[in-house]
């Protein structure tokens, strides 16, 4: 019997040497990482090394590559691939998404500055900067939503333009 281990070791040992680099492209083609590829290539050789008893001898890189095709398949199935994200890394994606703290107060403060400086504007132009700057709408959106022409709505928001400048006090970057 310790004969036999011997043996079977031995075969292991040279079939992880010879089809190591097979079995880790396989897992890495399948699943596209990296390290998934690395845990599956291991689980492969122990799975082949708790099977070899019951291998047949033939054909033992179509064994080996079933078995690297068969947990690769199995892990991509598996339910903690599919897991949800935990509330933490939900979290720290959202606020990547949005910036930090500091940013998102600064913006909504920049935002709530601007609406004022545009509400300030006489008419029609308070209207049109409203919508252009704060809705983001185009010409064609305003003139549409005022039943005005696109040309009138540019030399609008031109106008509009040209008195925030002056109640901001700064030219427009070039």
């Amino acid at each position: 019997m310790e004969l036999t281990a011997g043996c079977t070791e031995s075969r292991l040992a040279q079939l992880l040497e010879t089809y190591d680099k097979l079995v880790f492209s396989i897992c890495y083609k399948l699943t596209g990482d990296y390290f998934t590829a690395e845990d599956l290539t291991q689980e492969t050789f122990l799975s082949a090394f708790q099977k070899y008893e019951s291998f047949d001898g033939e054909n033992e890189k179509a064994w080996i590559c079933r078995i690297a095709t068969n947990k690769s398949i199995d892990y991509l199935r598996s339910a903690s691939r599919r897991s949800v994200p935990v509330e933490d890394s939900f979290f720290a994606l959202t606020a990547e998404q949005r910036g930090s703290p500091e940013e998102v107060c600064l913006e909504e403060e920049i935002k709530n500055q601007l609406a004022q400086r545009c509400n300030d504007l006489k008419p029609p132009y308070n209207e049109v900067a409203r919508d252009y700057y704060l809705r983001e709408l185009s010409p064609k959106e305003i003139a549409a939503r005022q039943g005005k022409s696109v040309k009138t709505i540019q030399t609008q928001i031109y106008r509009a333009r040209q008195m925030l400048k002056k109640v901001y006090g700064k030219e427009e970057p070039a």
